[in-house]
């Protein structure tokens, strides 16, 4: 394991400390970068509101540890597999948007999507030689587009 990742294990173990929660943290590096899975009691609460204590985290981690990273490599903060879930329903969904834009030849916009479930889509339909996607919009209002070449 990299050392940014060591870094980043203990310091998202303090704060969950700090924050009183019965968690434990563990860390490993992978082809996406550093994996920090949440085990514990209150591993509920880090997945209420589809997941956005966790996704406070990654953006905690990324202020605080983000320079240690090459840029293809990210931290993904999880628990009870939620975000490998999260993973299969985006790719579900990108193979249904594909299927719609190829059948009516209109764009498909998704609605809200954080940065990293834009780019897994975006990753996904990269291959598909007939679609583009794209982000369209601006801050909170930034939407995911598919459509024909």
């Amino acid at each position: 394991m990299n050392e940014t990742c060591e870094s980043a294990e203990k310091f998202l173990s303090e704060i969950v400390t700090d924050m009183g929660l019965e968690l434990e943290v563990s860390a490993e590096w992978t082809d996406e970068g550093c994996l920090l899975n949440l085990i514990g009691n209150d591993s509920h609460l880090a997945l209420a509101e589809n997941g956005e204590m966790l996704d406070a985290f990654e953006v905690l981690l990324f202020q605080a540890l983000g320079r240690g990273l090459d840029r293809e490599h990210r931290f993904v903060v999880d628990a009870e597999g939620f975000r490998q879930t999260r993973k299969a329903e985006l790719h579900a969904m990108a193979k249904f948007a594909a299927g719609h834009v190829r059948k009516n030849g209109i764009p498909f916009t998704f609605g809200v999507l954080n940065s990293t479930e834009r780019r897994i889509i975006h990753m996904s339909l990269q291959q598909e030689e007939d679609l583009h996607t794209e982000s369209v919009g601006e801050g909170r209002e930034r939407r995911l587009q598919v459509r024909l070449k």
